[in-house]
């Protein structure tokens, strides 16, 4: 009985160790799959149908929760995966990166001058080929994509100085005008005496004038 009690123990430790190699390993898997490609983080092939996504989610999940593994690498493969199947179930997400796996393969088509039914296209070997010319097709849209962006913003930052600029010139004519109303009185009154000053030399003229001919 003893026997078997330590049989059993030494079963269980190997099952244990067993399960925990799987966890590591797929915790590797998937930090080291293409980030761009969902349907490799998940470990799917395109095609696949919602429910496919989901309960592949939840199978990958329970087995590299971090609260199942004390593997250090687990909350960042988990949050891998988590992105990855919330592309998947966007619509949106999911018909880009189908397009771009798509456009892969019309590619290699072309390249390699095969037709639709050329039996290449069935081999694993072709499959592989698909897969990279499918990471070259998202690293080049990734880019054209951040390009685009960073484009958007210098027109966004330039629309914002220029905004800038108008408010402060607005301001500087706002504060113009105000100075020039608060000094007005003052220039009425420097005017009045100016005029007055004038009007003061004038009659002086006159009378001189005046005696001179008398």
């Amino acid at each position: 009985m003893a026997d078997d009690e330590l049989d059993q123990d030494v079963f269980d430790s190997l099952e244990r160790e067993a399960t925990e190699f799987t966890k590591d390993a797929e915790i590797d898997r998937i930090r080291s799959a293409f980030s761009l490609d969902a349907y490799a983080v998940l470990d799917l092939q395109p095609g696949v149908t919602e429910k496919d996504i989901k309960v592949q989610y939840r199978k990958k999940s329970l087995l590299i929760h971090p609260d199942k593994t004390k593997n250090p690498a687990a909350p960042d493969a988990f949050d891998r995966l988590k992105k990855a199947q919330t592309a998947l179930l966007d619509e949106k997400q999911r018909t880009y990166l189908d397009d771009c796996i798509a456009d892969a393969r019309r590619l290699l088509i072309r390249e390699h001058k095969y037709t639709l039914d050329s039996p290449e296209l069935h081999t694993e070997e072709f499959k592989v080929e698909w897969r990279k010319k499918a990471v070259q097709v998202l690293l080049e849209e990734e880019a054209r994509r951040r390009r685009q962006a960073k484009a958007r913003m210098q027109e966004e930052g330039r629309e914002k100085r220029k905004e800038e600029e108008e408010l402060e010139a607005r301001k500087r004519k706002r504060d113009q005008d105000k100075a020039w109303e608060d000094t007005r009185e003052e220039r009425i009154g420097t005017w009045r005496d100016w005029q007055k000053g004038r009007k003061t030399g004038d009659d002086k003229k006159k009378k001189k004038k005046m005696k001179v001919l008398g």
